[in-house]
């Protein structure tokens, strides 16, 4: 009867384990990709806001000089502008993994 016993108890402490190295860090991965994805479409929509405040800024205050000819040269600036900071987000990344 002792040996029924152990071998219940062992099999119990397996499923436990398994449970514990498996459903466990699922759902903290689950909320990290949760909490990731949130905050990169707040990101996305709060860089699109930026982006078309910065064109409208400099079609609106840029000047004479900007007008006619010149008149691509506000989407120019907008997209270094953009650029940048996309180059600058790229290079903050350093966590790899989970």
């Amino acid at each position: 009867m002792a040996e029924k016993q152990g071998v219940v108890d062992l099999l119990d402490l397996i499923k436990n384990y398994a449970r514990q190295e498996t459903t466990e860090p699922l759902k903290g991965a689950g909320r990290w990709i949760g909490f990731g994805l949130l905050g990169s479409v707040l990101l996305i929509l709060g860089g699109i806001a930026l982006t078309l405040a910065l064109l409208r800024f400099l079609q609106e205050e840029g000047g004479s000089w900007m007008t006619g000819n010149l008149s691509w040269l506000p989407y120019l600036f907008t997209l270094l502008a953009l650029a940048i900071s996309i180059g600058l987000l790229a290079w903050r990344i350093r966590k790899k993994t989970l």
